[in-house]
């Protein structure tokens, strides 16, 4: 199994949320605070919605989401063998997942991941996501966006 991924910054998650689940016809398969993903089976996406207000409608960052670890060691030595500058990350905790992934950055300075999922977590990054201050509005990715 091999699909697109588009990570997309929104700046309210629960509108993203609705708005999306219509136009997929497809539930989130994760929701947490100031995420959630679809996988969607037709067209093959895995769309990631990132809480980011004031940045809404803009790309966090594309990927192509395999089924096997392998597979993104197999794209580490293609990528490498091209000549690209890849950045791995093996074991990492991003997006509410532990995942084996290389990154590499486009000639726009749009960065691309091939990755797999190896496990859910509980914290989006690899620090737990701070609970907001009682009345206070913020954003859960503020702090924890430097995974993706």
């Amino acid at each position: 199994m091999s699909r697109a991924q588009l990570a997309l910054n929104v700046d309210d998650i629960d509108t993203a949320i609705t708005f999306y689940s219509k136009l997929f016809g497809v539930a989130p398969a994760k929701v947490k605070p100031g995420y959630a993903n679809f996988a969607i089976t037709e067209p093959p996406l895995k769309l990631v919605l990132i809480e980011n207000p004031g940045k809404g409608g803009t790309i966090n960052h594309l990927g192509v989401e395999v089924d096997l670890s392998s597979r993104v060691h197999e794209e580490i030595a293609r990528l490498t063998g091209e000549g690209l500058f890849t950045d791995e990350e093996i074991g990492t905790t991003c997006c509410f997942a532990t995942q084996d992934k290389v990154w590499v950055t486009g000639p726009g300075g749009e960065r691309w991941e091939v990755y797999t999922v190896l496990a859910d977590s509980d914290t989006f990054g690899s620090q737990p996501i701070p609970a907001p201050a009682p009345s206070v509005t913020t954003s859960a990715t503020s702090t924890a966006t430097s995974c993706c």
